[in-house]
């Protein structure tokens, strides 16, 4: 699975983002979807999920600021970001998971987003 991420970039505090990941193949065909982030001198984390059922999860970090949404018809996640605040600033990575007889993992190039006045 091939991932695409886009959307990153500079914003005030307070301001909105939104970052898409496109996706290589059909992301119902995959066991869930989400978004990481990591920034400088800190372990990546997840920021929010979704599995192929339309399940969601989030850090409670961002609970009711991010939102995470799909459109199949484009292979396409979205991570709706809003009320910005500068601890979010990172690199995103779109992340999707395949579970077959194993888990397997795949990871986009990641977009940095930086949130600062």
């Amino acid at each position: 699975v091939r991932l695409v991420e886009s959307g990153g970039g500079l914003v005030q505090p307070g301001g909105s983002l939104r970052l898409s990941c496109v996706a290589s193949r059909n992301i119902f065909s995959i066991s869930a979807m989400g978004w990481y982030r990591q920034a400088p001198g800190k372990r990546r984390e997840l920021v929010a999920s979704i599995t192929s059922g339309g399940n969601t999860n989030f850090a409670d970090s961002v609970k009711g600021r991010f939102t995470i949404s799909r459109d199949s018809a484009k292979n396409t996640v979205y991570l709706q970001m809003n009320s910005l605040k500068p601890e979010d600033t990172a690199v995103y990575y779109c992340n999707a998971v395949m579970v077959t007889l194993i888990r397997n993992d795949y990871w986009g190039q990641g977009t940095q987003v930086t949130v600062s006045a």
